[in-house]
C-alpha cells in the first residue's frame, strides 16, 4: 500500500494537531497503564511512540503506508521503549494468536477496509484479560452532524482522508466483535470552533474477555 500524497499531507497535520490541537495529552492518556508486550496497529508516522511508559517491554507497531512507516521507523529510534516497526494490514495481523497483553487502536478504526475482521484480529492476537486501547473518531451524537458525516463518507472524503469513514461507530463494532467494553469518554476535536466530519472522537479500554462467554 502507498499513498505518497496522502502520507504527506497525514505526516504534517498529525504533528500540527499533536503541538497544537492537544491530542499529544489524548495520546498520553490513552497509552497510560500500558504493560507487557503491546501491538499497535496502523501506527502511522509513529506520534505514538513518545507516549508509551516504562513498564511496556516491547511495542509491535504496523503500518501498511510504505512513507508513514519510514517515519515510524525513524521515530521508533527515538522512543524510550523497543519499537519494532513492521508492515502489515489490520484484516490480517503477522503475529501469533494470544501473544500480546495489550493492544493499540489510535485514529485507524476509521479506515481499515474490514472493521469487523480488523477487530477479530485485534481480539486473536491479545492474551485473556487483554486490553484494546483506542482513540478514534465515531460517530456525531447530533442529527445534523451524523448526517452530515454520511454524507460525506460516500462522497469525498475516503478519497482525500486515506480511507478515512467518519460515521462508524467503534463503541458498537468493538462489542459486536466481543470484548467487554470498559471505561471511556467521548472528545471533540478541537474542543471548540467549527466542527468537521471528524471532530467527534471517543477514547477508553475494552477487555478481551477469559473465556468466549465473558466469564
Amino acid at each position: 500500500m502507498h499513498h505518497p500524497v496522502f502520507a504527506r499531507f497525514y505526516a504534517r497535520f498529525s504533528v500540527a494537531a499533536d503541538l497544537r490541537g492537544g491530542v499529544a495529552a489524548y495520546r498520553e492518556e490513552l497509552l497510560s497503564g500500558l504493560s507487557g508486550r503491546v501491538i499497535e496497529v496502523g501506527a502511522g508516522n509513529g506520534l505514538n511512540f513518545a507516549h508509551y511508559p516504562g513498564a511496556v517491554s516491547e511495542v509491535v507497531a504496523l503500518e501498511p503506508e510504505r512513507s508513514l512507516r519510514q517515519l515510524a521507523v525513524r521515530a521508533a529510534l527515538r522512543a524510550e521503549v523497543p519499537v519494532d516497526v513492521v508492515p502489515g494490514a489490520a484484516e490480517a495481523l503477522p503475529v501469533k494468536s494470544e501473544a500480546f497483553d495489550g493492544a493499540v487502536a489510535s485514529l485507524v478504526l476509521c479506515t481499515v477496509r474490514d472493521l469487523p475482521r480488523a477487530l477479530a484480529e485485534i481480539k486473536r492476537v491479545l492474551r485473556p484479560g487483554g486490553e484494546l486501547r483506542f482513540f478514534e473518531h465515531g460517530l456525531a451524537p447530533g442529527r445534523a452532524l451524523a448526517t452530515v458525516q454520511r454524507v460525506a463518507d460516500r462522497t469525498l472524503w475516503p478519497l482525500l482522508f486515506g480511507g478515512c469513514h467518519t460515521a462508524r461507530d467503534p463503541l458498537a463494532a468493538i462489542e459486536a466483535a466481543g470484548f467487554e467494553l470498559g471505561t471511556y469518554r467521548r472528545l471533540r476535536i478541537p474542543e471548540s470552533g467549527l466542527q468537521a466530519p471528524s471532530s467527534p472522537c471517543v477514547l477508553g479500554v475494552a477487555r478481551k474477555p477469559f473465556t468466549e462467554d465473558g466469564a
